[in-house]
């Protein structure tokens, strides 16, 4: 495309025409792919905003690698020495995990007991920062009754608060003289732990490791190992490194692996919103058609004229092209910075409050990243110009002498 066929899209442009409507069509043109690139820059944001959200909560309450298996103890220790061996590893705490029953006042529930050191465990998540109530020092409790912390939103399930005493049954049956009873013990609830994560809240408690092994009956302390590795984005990485290290009867799972269906939800639900409102952009495409058709005809004459004086079909379709292309890039361009704007004034003011019980948060995170603002200009831009293509094409095959006359 020349500097001719540039100045004289331009020149149309900019040139007065006769009745107000192809102005009025343009601008609609401009106006539609403006909304449309800027709804798909903020709710794309939005959405990244909302999984930054609930992967910070995930990763505050879980580690970034999981390792399970079934030890000795002397398994175990060999174990610990090749994770913390592994020169990507920061921290490792080995746990034990086990489902029970926990009953309170008659009200029952059920429950996934989590036995940690909290003085290991908390170098591989961020628990410690998620206790709303208590104190994780009360994890070893006091004569026979251990302390339990259990999820927020368990305990107002069963009412269970700080202080009171539960009881916890385990499926696992203990052989008797009377045969196989249930295991039960008594805890007293030592705080209540908040993620933010309901998954977590609803059916998760925390024991000891000591009391936790031994009410699940796990000889060697630990049924699995929680990993923290120095870089989140190397976490992949990691993980196939140490399964290999540890062999088949030691997987090694991730924390987006373990939570693999969630964040697949996630995925799809930002993937088709961004479909559905491309579609705006798609029909501010269909107005910068019709808007180079109306030019088309307003400027046969001047198109006859220009073929006259020897330009070719394809310098009257590259004049189209242009003129589409400097519609498409003045929406793209009103469109990002009004986009960036909304970002902006959502994060910093609370315009939209949300139900902190319900989200547990109360403004609406927003996350505004490159690619995707990147994929949203070259979608728009492309949009554009495939506009151009048919008044473009239908510009370039009138005939010169019936143009002139037709004007």
């Amino acid at each position: 495309m020349s500097r001719l066929e540039l100045f004289i899209a331009f020149r149309y442009l900019r040139a007065k025409r006769k009745g107000i409507f192809a102005a009025i069509t343009t601008a609609i043109g401009v106006a539609g792919v403006t909304v449309g690139v800027a709804a798909l820059i903020t709710t794309l944001s939005v959405m990244n905003g909302f999984q930054a959200d609930i992967e910070q909560k995930i990763i505050g309450a879980q580690a970034d690698l999981t390792v399970y298996g079934a030890w000795s103890r002397a398994d175990l220790d060999k174990t610990l020495a090749v994770i913390r061996g592994n020169k990507d590893v920061a921290a490792a705490a080995p746990f034990v995990l086990g489902q029970a029953i926990v009953t309170y006042q008659g009200r029952t529930s059920g429950i996934v007991i989590k036995g940690i050191s909290p003085e290991e465990e908390f170098k591989v998540n961020g628990l410690d920062k998620r206790l709303r109530e208590g104190n994780w020092a009360d994890l070893k409790g006091t004569g026979k009754e251990p302390g339990l912390v259990l999820g927020q939103e368990l305990a107002r399930g069963i009412g269970a608060w700080t202080g009171e005493r539960v009881v916890l049954v385990s499926p696992q049956g203990m052989a008797t003289a009377m045969g196989l009873i249930p295991k039960m013990r008594r805890f007293r609830v030592a705080g209540l732990v908040h993620t933010g994560y309901y998954e977590y809240d609803s059916s998760m408690g925390f024991a000891s490791l000591g009391v936790a092994a031994k009410f699940f009956g796990v000889k060697s302390g630990a049924t699995g190992v929680g990993v923290r590795v120095k870089r989140l984005d190397e976490a992949d990485a990691v993980a196939a490194r140490l399964s290999q290290e540890l062999g088949p009867d030691h997987p090694v799972r991730t924390y987006s692996q373990m939570n693999e269906t969630l964040f697949a939800a996630l995925k799809m639900e930002k993937t088709v919103m961004f479909l559905i409102l491309a579609l705006i952009v798609l029909v501010a495409s269909l107005n910068i058609a019709s808007t180079l058709i109306l030019r088309g005809v307003e400027k046969t004459r001047d198109m006859g004229l220009l073929m006259a004086m020897g330009a070719t079909p394809r310098q009257i379709r590259a004049i189209f092209l242009a003129e589409g292309a400097m519609i498409g890039a003045v929406g793209l361009g009103l469109g990002l910075a009004l986009g960036l704007t909304l970002c902006w004034v959502i994060k910093t003011f609370p315009i939209v409050k949300l139900p902190a019980d319900i989200y547990y948060l109360t403004r609406v995170p927003v996350s505004v990243q490159g690619s995707d603002v990147a994929a949203v200009m070259i979608l728009g831009f492309l949009l554009a110009l495939l506009a151009t293509v048919y008044p473009a094409w239908r510009a370039s095959k009138i005939d010169p002498v019936e143009a002139i006359h037709y004007g």
